[in-house]
């Protein structure tokens, strides 16, 4: 690489440093203490989750700064003649964007291990340190008020003291297939399953009922399980690595052929002993919506493969335009040629991008293809902007 291409890259990558750095601490307190807020975690676990959210908001700040930086550097060495003075020494105007090009492949690889590698493990991290802060907030309730109440799943749970992370004297209050069950324990210790997102609660010395049967000494079932109720930890696509992706491809394209045997199955015995009525509804209704569910979780996880893709290409798209757009917009501030550059790409590039993932999550359009058309507008106009300063 010649002298004049690595002090260009070496002012891209200075100027990006700065940037990225700035924008994306700015960004990670913002959305860090609405999110520490809404789940009333306290100093303790916001320092604690800081480090892990940053890889998410990476992949998000990495194109706008680039692009930024690309006005900054090619804006200032134009506004100062240099580019001039390169094309009088016989140096073209794609030598001179070499720099930018490389530097945006290199941030295009490294955003796709941002949201293929980084993302999932910070995710994974920001659970199990949510769950430890609800373990202790559900804990401190249970040691202070001796009661502990969750409406949305139905349960309750009264206990004289806690030690050790031990309930003692406890009586829990559930609902079971529209029953409503009492279980008095003298000991019962509690276990917060991240894996499964359930509550385990082991039983000791039980006496209840409420199914019209009483029951002393060891339980049949020693266990109860609750749900976890954390948002996070919902299976969001985002937050799996490629291979898992492909795995939950193909388990819910093994899940439609198996509900969808299962429905033929089903349909044929209720035709063969002439039970209409079920057919019409019941089991039947429920294995189609299971179906439905598979079919949308297989397009889901498919449009988020290509998705991935394309928006890590994006910084290569967004060099190929910032860059000769800098070049023709020389005697302006670098903050209006960005605002000018980046401005169609806000109005038209993400909601073209939006429009692309939620049409092939619906099967309208195949995602191998749909979800590159955002970059193919960046692409053109950067090529007719190139095309500009390569003639002139």
């Amino acid at each position: 690489m010649k002298l004049l291409q690595r002090y260009i890259l070496g002012e891209l990558v200075r100027v990006f440093l700065l940037l990225v750095v700035v924008l994306t601490l700015m960004l990670v307190f913002v959305g860090m203490f609405q999110e520490a807020t809404a789940r009333g975690l306290g100093p303790a676990q916001i320092v604690q989750i800081m480090p892990f959210v940053v890889p998410s908001m990476l992949p998000f700040t990495i194109p706008a700064t680039l692009l930024l930086s690309v006005c900054v550097v090619y804006g200032r060495i134009s506004g100062d003649l240099e580019v001039i003075a390169a094309k009088s020494a016989g140096i073209n105007a794609m030598q001179l964007l070499l720099p930018a090009f490389l530097l945006g492949t290199g941030l295009a690889i490294g955003s796709f291990g941002l949201l293929n590698y980084a993302i999932p493990w910070g995710v994974s991290n920001i659970e199990r340190i949510v769950t430890q802060a609800l373990e202790e907030i559900f804990f401190d309730v249970l040691a202070t008020q001796h009661y502990f109440s969750n409406p949305n799943e139905g349960y309750t749970i009264t206990v004289s003291d806690v030690k050790n992370r031990t309930l003692l004297n406890a009586t829990i209050r559930y609902r079971r297939n529209h029953q409503q069950i009492t279980v008095r324990a003298e000991a019962a210790k509690i276990r917060f399953d991240l894996a499964e997102k359930q509550i385990l609660v082991q039983l000791k010395n039980v006496s209840g009922g409420g199914d019209g049967s009483d029951f002393s000494g060891e339980m049949k079932h020693s266990e109860l399980r609750f749900p976890l109720e954390m948002e996070l930890g919902r299976v969001v696509s985002r937050n799996l690595t490629l291979a898992t992706l492909r795995r939950e491809i193909i388990r819910a394209a093994i899940d439609q052929k198996r509900l969808a045997t299962e429905k033929n199955i089903e349909a044929t015995m209720m035709l063969f002993t002439g039970d209409i009525e079920e057919l019409a509804s019941g089991k039947i209704s429920t294995l189609e919506k299971d179906i439905k569910r598979a079919a949308e979780n297989e397009l889901k996880y498919r449009a988020e493969i290509h998705n991935r893709f394309s928006m890590s290409a994006s910084c290569w798209f967004f060099a190929l335009l910032g860059g000769p757009f800098a070049m023709l917009q020389a005697r302006r501030q670098f903050i209006t040629s960005f605002i000018i550059c980046f401005l169609p790409i806000l109005v038209i590039y993400y909601p073209v991008m939006f429009l692309m993932i939620n049409l092939c999550k619906t099967g309208t359009l195949s995602p191998w293809w749909a979800m590159w058309v955002p970059n193919l507008i960046i692409g053109v106009a950067g090529l007719l902007v190139l095309r500009k300063v390569v003639q002139h």
